[in-house]
């Protein structure tokens, strides 16, 4: 997981590992303002199941579709899963039209700010977790 090279927000970052762990899934969080070499080269040492990026300054369009550009002209990365997130434009949802283009790119999806985690999680092929329930002696040694 990473942002783009130019957004130096790292809370939606730590939300998004926070997230995904609790669904079972094991991330590498490569921080904000993460170049995109150092983007490729993790990647190709990790070989992760797929690539996380979110955004929040309001430029994943432009430097996503430069990213995801030299994603898929590399032979070892390009047919790994890679999705977006986050604010793509600077108009919020007026910027819906970016979500084709980035996938026409290559991204396998998009998720604007306002979309919900459902979709996103099942994207990544996990899971809510199963609620546990309380025994009879956790609840009276409370």
């Amino acid at each position: 997981m990473t942002s783009v090279s130019s957004d130096s927000h790292m809370w939606n970052l730590v939300f998004l590992q926070l997230l995904i762990e609790e669904h079972g899934g094991q991330v590498v969080n490569l921080g904000a303002c993460t170049p995109d070499e150092l983007v490729l080269s993790e990647c190709a040492r990790v070989r992760p199941d797929a690539l996380v990026i979110s955004t929040v300054n309001g430029h994943g369009h432009i430097d996503g579709l430069r990213l995801i550009r030299k994603i898929r002209r590399d032979p070892r990365l390009a047919r790994m899963k890679v999705v977006i997130g986050g604010k793509l434009g600077v108009h919020g949802s007026r910027h819906a039209r970016f979500g084709a283009e980035l996938v026409t790119n290559g991204f396998d999806a998009v998720f604007e700010a306002d979309a919900g985690f459902d979709r996103f999680l099942d994207c990544l092929g996990l899971v809510p977790p199963t609620p546990r329930r309380s025994t009879s002696s956790e609840i009276r040694s409370s």
